[in-house]
């Protein structure tokens, strides 16, 4: 149960999460945001993720609702509903919370987080980061991790349709 209990408590609302960023930044802990859809968890998912929080101490992961899922990829997506890829990603050891978004960008959770760090993968450049602006003149970094070659949701969805 305890277990349980952990998951739950990293799947975080957005009071919830004002209150945990408050205790952070009050022990000046260095905050990581990064935001996707995460639908079918791969390799090149992992290793962004391990590399993301590698850039500080805590690891927010701003989650795509299902809505907005459907919204930017299609109405077949997404293929694990918002609350399943919220747990698997609270699972993980380096990421510290999980929040949902409902909008087409990210960029109000952005505004609430203030992240000292605000990473996207290496298919953006730094410009084409949503709430890069904001980051930089709040003297944070922005930043881009290179994908793992081979692995994306996509090339995974059409492998499973093609057998």
């Amino acid at each position: 149960m305890k277990q349980v209990k952990l998951l739950q408590s990293k799947i975080l609302s957005k009071p919830e999460l004002e209150s945990q960023l408050e205790k952070w930044r009050n022990t000046r802990q260095k905050v990581v945001f990064t935001n996707g859809c995460f639908d079918l968890l791969h390799l090149g998912h992992i290793d962004y993720l391990a590399k993301a929080r590698d850039l500080g101490d805590k690891l927010i992961v701003g989650l795509n609702t299902d809505a907005s899922v459907q919204r930017l990829k299609g109405p077949s997506r997404p293929i694990k509903d918002e609350l399943s890829r919220a747990h698997i990603l609270a699972s993980m050891q380096f990421v510290d919370a999980v929040i949902f978004f409902e909008e087409e960008t990210p960029i109000d959770l952005i505004s609430r987080v203030k992240p000292d760090v605000l990473v996207k993968g290496g298919d953006y450049t730094i410009e084409g980061i949503v709430g890069h602006e904001m980051v930089l003149k709040n003297g944070g970094e922005v930043c881009t991790i290179d994908f793992v070659p081979g692995y994306s949701s996509s090339t995974l969805i059409d492998k499973i349709i093609k057998r």
